[in-house]
């Protein structure tokens, strides 16, 4: 046993001296183990990017690129980012701000003199912040049934050019892929080149991101992803959009290695000055900058953006606090990548994650549940109705279907096939006032109607 000791000691030292690197280790582990829950509950296949500064921490692929031909998954798959897409767009703008080519706080009507008088209030800003009012043409009732047509940038904004707006210029936020349509035009229109050109010869091609492009229905795309959705029956291959539809809104190809060169180029200075830098990460209404969300979570400012089109769904998100990436990129559509970019962020900052498959259920009595009954307001057009069937409270959102809560405690609550958790509050009197629901690495709270 003595012969053991100095050994011990010897890894303890090392441990101390190389903290970093000892925690990292664990944390992976960990890391994996939640990725691999959803993979094994069929609620996610793609790859998976951890970095802090320039040490990648974890670079996996996870279940299949192709299904058919059992193709797995890997780093150097190519997966449509969907509405990450949205920063290169507002890149794009401050470029040409920085070139003297525009002015963020211009009217678009100086560069568009044949927009409708609706718009003639409507600057640059309200465009990348999303509070133009134009309502986004992906809600329009017509909007599946045009999914496959092919179009074109001018096609694209004469869908809603006419169309009221939602709101006045700047009054409030509604995300519209209608203001970032209208950014690609304006882009092309000042550059004289085509978005695609453009985000290659000014992004894609200085920052070595040679596995990133527009991408095309027709042409053949080395390494990339099919695209696939959940089904009563099980995953099935997803719907057709021909992706001339998302256009700068939305029409990018990537890996999460090129996003990486990206995250490290944008934020470390190589792209943007750090004026537009400043302008692009600063959060205008509903932590929603410039084609980036900026908010604090648990003390640390996160900027991030998701992702979602058919067959897709993704995640970015970057802590400048101790410059850590996490990139999550899936071919299976569903919440996943939000939900594991948000759990593989806190084992980084080294806080405890537990799996709803790690939850344990205890009982609670009927007299205690029904205390919660009823509708919380989480926001103006957002509520959850709490009910209580038989031993169990039933939440069910606006216009969503009901799920079990399951209690983990008297005051939290949480559901066994989404990882969802609700927590209850009571307010001075010992009445409950209000719950606050977990999802996604965010905290909201309600207030009891």
């Amino acid at each position: 046993m003595k012969r053991y000791i100095p050994m011990l000691l010897l890894v303890a030292i090392l441990c101390a001296a190389l903290a970093n690197s000892c925690l990292a280790q664990g944390g992976t582990a960990r890391m994996e183990q939640i990725i691999q829950s959803y993979v094994d509950g069929k609620k996610f296949m793609g790859s998976v990017l951890v970095a802090r500064d320039r040490q990648i921490l974890l670079d996996k692929g996870y279940g299949a690129a192709d299904l058919e031909w059992n193709i797995p998954d890997s780093p150097t798959t190519k997966f449509r980012i969907g509405s990450m897409t949205k920063q290169f767009t507002a890149t794009g703008i401050l470029l040409l701000e920085e070139r003297g080519k525009l002015k963020t706080d211009d009217l678009i009507k100086q560069y568009m003199p044949d927009a409708p008088a609706a718009w003639d209030k409507i600057t640059f800003f309200h465009l990348l912040t999303h509070t133009s009012g134009v309502p986004s043409f992906t809600s329009f009732p017509d909007y599946h049934s045009t999914e496959a047509t092919p179009t074109t940038p001018e096609k694209l904004v004469a869908r809603f050019r006419d169309k009221p707006l939602d709101f006045q210029p700047g009054e409030k936020w509604s995300y519209s892929n209608s203001g970032y349509v209208l950014l690609g035009y304006l882009l092309e229109k000042i550059s004289g080149k085509s978005y695609q050109d453009f985000i290659q010869e000014n992004f894609f091609k200085p920052l070595g991101m040679t596995d990133s492009g527009y991408d095309s229905n027709s042409a053949i795309i080395s390494k990339r992803a099919s695209g696939y959705a959940p089904s009563p029956n099980g995953i099935v291959n997803a719907g057709y959009i021909d992706m001339t539809i998302p256009f700068s809104a939305g029409a990018i190809y990537s890996t999460t290695g090129d996003l990486l060169r990206w995250e490290q180029a944008l934020f470390g200075g190589k792209v943007l000055s750090a004026t537009s830098l400043k302008k692009m990460t600063t959060p205008f209404k509903q932590d929603y900058a410039f084609g980036l969300s900026v908010r604090t979570e648990h003390g640390r400012t996160a900027i991030s953006h998701g992702g979602g089109i058919e067959g897709f769904n993704t995640q970015m998100s970057y802590y400048p606090d101790d410059k850590l990436t996490i990139i999550v990129l899936g071919n299976l559509n569903g919440g996943a990548p939000g939900d594991i970019a948000a759990k593989l962020a806190s084992v980084a900052h080294g806080e405890q994650v537990i799996l709803p498959s790690e939850r344990k259920e205890v009982s609670v009595p009927k007299e205690v549940l029904a205390q919660y009954v009823g509708t919380y307001e989480l926001a103006p057009t957002f509520s959850i109705a709490i009910t209580l069937e038989g031993d169990h409270l039933m939440a069910e959102p606006n216009n969503q279907p009901k799920i079990p809560l399951f209690a983990e405690s008297q005051t939290k609550f949480f559901h066994k096939a989404v990882d969802v958790q609700i927590e209850f509050f009571k307010d001075e009197n010992g009445r409950v006032a209000s719950l606050t629901l977990y999802q996604g690495g965010r905290e909201t709270k309600g207030v009891k109607k």
